[in-house]
């Protein structure tokens, strides 16, 4: 039977519509954004400049570096200031910049803010370059009261508070599943867990609650912080008495900033911890599974929530940034790496 005009023009109707529906498919399958597919072939290009970026070199993998990282943009400006040779390699969109501090050979970057963006950095960096110790250097919310603002804290083990189960209300009571752990009290309906970590060090997952800081590398922070100085002052703004650095003790890390006085002192009695903050738990725990040595400088900015005032994170967030600079560039001159 002859086609009529109509059906013609169905048929050609129906054909778009089938190359329409397989080109959605097809930008589905890609992840590429509705409207066309002309994006496909930078998302080949991205993926195999992803791919060969995070190979590592031979300029990038011969050289042991010890890898200084920092979560925001003013507390790394200090280190890059003092850094000799520095050149910067751009990978995956996270600039590293490699050069010598304090006469070691080091590699700079920037994790990006809390717990993702730090892990994925850190393990960035470790996959490109030959890190012999991961060093952060930061600043944080304090925990404990004995502690104030501009004290540098440097942790001996950190854990993830929000690695919890939520717990379903029964009664007056908390009704968990089978597999949760109890170990660590509650805030609520909020009960800490450990995490599974998968590694060289075990053939089976391990559940891990604290990631510890190398005992060697806290020896040398205890002999620098008897030696450094921090700044009081940050402008015309002083802090009323001189701030110190205090090695030792628990810190914690969650994708949460925290500016309620009730959760810290949850954190103060549940993890007897002395600072929190949004990175270093992450940075520790990527460090524990490449079994690279970790350290990190916490300089206090505010009381997470324990001041009498509104926060106080943005009035002294410069002098902590710089205390905590200032004792990692003493703490990196002071490491027997690189032969020294």
């Amino acid at each position: 039977m002859p086609t009529t005009p109509v059906d013609a023009r169905s048929n050609a109707v129906a054909a778009l519509i089938r190359r329409w529906v397989m080109a959605m498919a097809l930008a589905a399958s890609l992840a590429l954004p509705f409207g066309g597919l002309a994006a496909a072939g930078d998302v080949a290009t991205s993926a195999a400049q992803v791919a060969a970026g995070t190979q590592g070199t031979a300029s990038t993998r011969t050289v042991a570096r010890i890898g200084v990282v920092s979560a925001f943009e003013p507390e790394w400006q200090s280190l890059k200031a003092d850094l000799g040779g520095a050149e910067t390699e751009r990978i995956n969109g996270v600039d590293f910049v490699t050069g010598k501090l304090a006469g070691k050979d080091v590699v700079l970057f920037l994790s990006g803010v809390s717990m993702v963006n730090a892990a994925m950095t850190t393990q960035l960096a470790l996959d490109r370059f030959d890190i012999e110790a991961i060093v952060f250097s930061g600043i944080a919310g304090g925990v404990d009261p004995a502690l104030d603002i501009g004290d540098v804290v440097v942790a001996d083990r950190w854990a993830q508070y929000l690695e919890s189960v939520f717990a379903r209300k029964d009664g007056e009571d908390w009704t968990l599943p089978p597999f949760a752990d109890r170990a660590t009290p509650n805030h609520g309906m909020i009960f800490p867990q450990p995490v599974e970590v998968r590694s060289g060090r075990s053939e089976k997952a391990e559940e891990v609650l604290w990631f510890g800081a190398d005992g060697a590398l806290l020896d040398v922070a205890r002999q620098v912080a008897e030696e450094v100085e921090l700044e009081r002052c940050a402008g015309e703004a002083c802090l009323t008495r001189a701030p110190k650095v205090v090695v030792g003790g628990a810190g914690v890390s969650g994708p949460v900033f925290v500016d309620n006085a009730e959760f810290r002192q949850y954190v103060a009695e549940a993890f007897d911890a002395s600072v929190l903050d949004m990175e270093s738990a992450a940075v520790a725990h990527v460090a524990y599974a490449n079994a690279v040595p970790f350290i990190a400088f916490r300089s206090l900015s505010d009381l997470a929530g324990g001041g009498e005032a509104e926060n106080e994170m943005v009035t002294f967030f410069a002098l902590a940034s710089e205390n905590s600079a200032r004792v990692v560039k003493a703490f990196v001159a002071a490491m027997p790496t690189n032969g020294n």
